[in-house]
């Protein structure tokens, strides 16, 4: 049965040094990669892509093996641009992102605006499945953040932070390749079950 998922990299190492976009997983975060890699619905995919962030692209190569496709790597997926501010403190992370998803017509000093994150990814979205065949699975292998805009975009429903995943990363959400209707909230990768027949 066809299939679309959302993919959330799980943990990665933090270091305040390096730019964000290039953190790689952790120890934990490439475990839960290559727990998830050896469920069924991973080999199951016919398409893996990517955001251009060195997290999602070691997260996807994972999951991509055990498909045994190649990864299709996708800029414009990448993550809500957040380099005006930098590296910030788990705690003041949490404090922008919730003033980024109540805000989204505002950018949160210098932050790309959500309403055009999510507009970007949106576009990526439906410019790669215009001419993709809906009998194959896909899996798009991003963020947390333009994972929770698109969401909430599939959902019809306003830009909220309630609809973001639980913290750690590493979750998904699957929705139809007919209509885009989501089927399954946000789920640890290496919890869920695949589509059921």
């Amino acid at each position: 049965m066809s299939f679309a998922l959302y993919i959330t990299h799980p943990q990665v190492r933090i270091d305040p040094t390096v730019p964000v976009p290039l953190w790689g997983l952790s120890d934990l975060g490439r475990a839960r990669a290559e727990q998830a890699a050896r469920c069924g619905w991973a080999r199951q995919l016919g398409r893996v892509i990517s955001s251009d962030e060195t997290k999602a692209i070691e997260t996807a190569a994972i999951l991509a093996a055990a498909a045994n496709v190649a990864t299709m790597i996708v800029p414009d997926t990448r993550e809500n641009d957040r380099s005006a501010t930098g590296f910030l403190s788990p705690p003041e992370f949490e404090k922008a992102a919730d003033l980024f998803f109540a805000h989204p017509n505002d950018s949160f000093r210098g932050w790309e605006r959500a309403i055009d994150a999510q507009a970007r990814i949106v576009s990526a979205l439906e410019r790669i499945l215009s001419d993709h065949d809906p009998d194959v699975p896909i899996a798009f292998v991003g963020h947390g953040g333009v994972g929770t805009l698109l969401k909430c975009y599939l959902a019809a429903k306003p830009i909220s932070r309630d609809g973001d995943q639980p913290a750690g990363g590493g979750n998904l959400f699957c929705f139809d390749l007919a209509n885009r209707a989501i089927s399954c909230d946000w789920t640890p990768i290496e919890s869920w079950q695949g589509v059921r027949p």
